[in-house]
């Protein structure tokens, strides 16, 4: 197959020159408002924009590469990263459904990503600051909240984020606008052609119901969930027992540092004493510094289990709660009665995590032994399991923001990858092979003329510039398919050629038999070319003036014109001395005359049931009707069936008047012809008794116009003028009883005078 030079639809530095000048937008105003202490974020203009400019997949990269911009200086703003991918998606979605055309839209666009930026990013501030208000610039606005309507601190944080975004996505939303109507039309139709917008891509608007795309959108989407919630789940569960150990560490190093504190052959005088002791009191207050050196660390004290209990040696009081005194029994928690008969025995113990009246604790057991080995006492520090929920909490939004920023990014390349290498080609391919296809059935069932071989043209043309190079089966079905496309159009141009030749060969040869049938009657000459054209022009005129709209469509005047020549093809069938007589017709001779109407539909339709298929049978039929009922009149005395009204065939009705008038007009061997004005007034005369008064009264627009236009017989011979006129005059003395001018009209009388004045038509 030849070689096509296809033209790929996409401009890489145009795609790197909006995403820089959209990381712009979002980093410079954001440093403003910082340095101007404005109290707006302004980091999300650059998206909004590139959204509205590029579409989906450029904003998504705008908006959370600033995030990673700006979280080389700040940390924490890279976990807001996929905020602003929810807005980049957001945005490419008002503008689709045309969100920024008008203000009440434009009002929806700016509440809904306040609600985005300021309700999720909430939530963000909420977990990453723990549990508290914001360090950010809602705080103020939260804590004013919080005091004056007595909000609870998250309630406060979340409206005040919410209210604060509402004035900065607004600032955002109007400029974004602004800016956007001022960027030539030229940069933003070629900016539609290289990311292929949909709502500017005519091939994206072929787009199936249920499309490539849409499926593949669905199972990347499901795919990212699936392997999103597997890597959450498998990320929290490690984070959990990596946060366990390391605060299992961290109580280890608690207890460790205390038991070097205390003298371990002084527990029982630590326990009498008590505070009474120097001793004691100074090493309480190195627990209580150990203590504070690991935040974690709830509760540090220790016991010397015995049976009856545990026996306090020390224990420091905890956030205004008092710890118990020297000497002190404590019940043993029923959480510790597996881990008694090892304490009792002076052995170790793993960490215990429990549950009961001092919460949720993870407790660390050290044996606190003297110089001869033996344990004396246990220094424990308890840390609450809710810190290491609130770390896990933080580090869960910190790892989802993290992961489904990235993932929406490799996401929408990938779709973006699919659609240009897959999806659009093939619904190309496939809107091509459609049209083709439907243009190919017409052809096969020899409709040639409904097929539309231009449309095939630019079908195959369409398809040659997809320019599919992916060096796989998409590839090698669409050279398939184009060389398919090419031999099809070849193939019909080729079989429509032919049949046009052979159709035309038809027409000339029925026309040329016409004319032979019509040059028997020495009288009529050009007659058959002049009523065709008549014919023509009165169809047009009855459809410009709105009558019979419901048939006379293009199609239907083309087959009338076609048919008018055949009209007189009965003659034939009449013999050339009737034809041909120069005096009057006798009774029995006019009466062979008329019957031309009903030879003429036996020849033709015995022509069409002979041909079958092999002839146009839609204009042989309006031949049909007109060779037979043209001599019918509207009052139903014409022949040779004496049908009236509309039962006489619209085709024949217009006929008759161009039948008529042509022979009025026309200069004939035994009669000149009949002034325009004349002519008019027999044809005005016999509206609603010859002719349809519809078809009279269009006709009387354009007659003169087709009068003038008409061509003349060539001028004859003085000799046969004289005898002409002679036979002529002869004519109308044997009518002047009836209607001497109707008799004159030799084609288009049609047997209402004698015997003696009927036309040999």
């Amino acid at each position: 197959m030849r070689k096509i030079d296809f033209e790929n639809g996409s401009n890489l530095k145009s795609v790197i020159l909006l995403i820089i000048a959209g990381l712009l937008l979002n980093v410079l105003p954001a440093k403003l408002a910082l340095t101007l202490e404005l109290p707006l974020y302004l980091d999300c203009l650059g998206t909004i924009l590139t959204a509205m400019l590029g579409g989906n997949l450029p904003a998504v990269i705008v908006g959370f590469a600033s995030n990673a911009i700006n979280g080389i200086s700040d940390p924490v703003t890279m976990f807001y990263g996929v905020i602003s991918i929810f807005i980049a998606a957001l945005a490419t979605f008002f503008y689709h459904q045309r969100f920024f055309k008008n203000i009440p839209r434009l009002f929806v666009v700016i509440i809904s990503f306040a609600l985005i930026g300021g309700g999720i990013g909430s939530i963000f501030t909420y977990f990453l600051f723990g549990f508290n208000f914001g360090e950010g610039i809602s705080a103020p606005f939260a804590i004013a909240f919080h005091e004056v309507f007595g909000w609870s601190k998250f309630s406060s944080q979340l409206w005040a984020d919410i209210v604060l975004d509402f004035f900065d996505k607004g600032v955002v939303v109007i400029a974004a606008v602004f800016l956007f109507r001022f960027i030539p039309r030229v940069v933003k139709n070629h900016l539609n052609k290289v990311f292929l917008r949909v709502n500017n891509n005519e091939v994206a608007k072929h787009m199936v119901r249920y499309s490539l795309l849409r499926k593949v959108v669905y199972m990347v989407i499901v795919a990212e969930v699936l392997l999103g919630g597997l890597a959450s789940t498998i990320g929290f569960f490690l984070y959990r027992e990596n946060s366990i150990n390391n605060f299992i560490s961290v109580a280890n190093g608690v207890t460790r540092a205390a038991s070097t504190a205390i003298d371990p052959d002084k527990i029982d005088y630590y326990m009498s004493q008590g505070f009474e002791d120097e001793d004691y009191a100074f090493i309480s207050k190195i627990l209580y510094a150990i203590r504070e050196s690991f935040p974690q660390t709830k509760y540090l004290y220790v016991y010397k289990i015995l049976p009856d209990g545990c026996h306090v040696v020390f224990d420091l009081d905890t956030d205004g709660e008092p710890g118990g005194r020297p000497g002190d029994v404590v019940e043993f928690d029923p959480s510790f009665e597996p881990y008694l008969p090892t304490l009792l025995a002076g052995g170790e113990i793993d960490p215990i995590v429990s549950d009961d009246k001092y919460g949720w604790l993870l407790t660390v057991y050290r044996p606190i032994r003297n110089s001869s080995n033996k344990t004396v006492a246990y220094v424990a520090a308890d840390i609450s399991m809710e810190a290491i929920i609130r770390e896990e909490a933080v580090f869960f939004i910190k790892m989802l923001s993290l992961f489904f920023g990235l993932s929406i990014i490799i996401m929408s390349i990938v779709l973006e990858l699919v659609k240009r290498g897959a999806v659009i080609p093939m619904n190309q391919m496939s809107v091509a092979a459609m049209k083709i296809a439907a243009n190919t059935t017409r052809a096969s069932m020899l409709d040639t003329e409904t097929v539309d071989l231009e449309s095939i043209r630019d079908s195959v043309e369409r398809l040659g510039k997809i320019g599919v190079s992916t060096s796989d089966e998409i590839q090698h079905l669409y050279e398939s398919i184009y060389t398919m496309a090419s031999d099809t159009y070849n193939f019909i141009q080729r079989v429509q050629e032919q049949n046009e030749r052979i159709r035309r060969m038809q027409e000339i040869i029925i026309m040329e038999f016409a004319e032979v049938v019509e040059a028997r009657d020495k009288s009529t000459g050009n007659h058959i070319k002049k009523t065709a054209e008549y014919v023509e022009a009165i169809a047009h005129q009855l459809k410009a003036e709105g009558k019979f709209t419901d048939v006379l469509t293009d199609a239907y005047i083309e087959k009338l014109k076609r048919a008018a020549p055949l009209h007189d093809i009965g003659k034939i069938a009449v013999s050339d001395l009737i034809l041909n007589k120069p005096g009057k017709l006798t009774d029995e001779e006019f009466t062979i005359m008329k019957s031309h109407t009903t030879e003429g539909w036996k020849i033709l339709t015995k022509m069409v049931e002979d041909a079958g298929d092999t002839i146009d049978a839609d204009y042989m039929v309006e031949s049909i009707d007109m060779a037979h009922y043209h001599h019918e009149k509207w009052d139903g005395t014409g022949y040779p069936t004496h049908i009236k009204g509309e039962e006489i065939p619209l085709s024949a009705r217009i006929m008759a008047v161009a039948d008529v008038f042509d022979a009025l007009v026309a200069e004939r061997v035994y009669k000149k012809p009949f002034t325009y004005e004349k002519a008019m007034a027999i044809i005005t005369e016999g509206a609603g008794k010859h002719f349809d008064p519809d078809i009279v009264e269009a006709f009387t627009h354009i007659s003169e116009r087709l009068y003038g236009a008409r061509t003349k017989l060539p001028p004859q011979p003085p000799e046969e003028v004289i005898a002409n006129a002679d036979a002529a005059n002869a004519n109308a003395a044997a009518g002047a009883g009836n209607n001497g001018a109707a008799a004159a009209a030799s084609s288009g009388n049609n047997g209402a005078a004698p015997a003696a004045e009927q036309p040999k038509s």
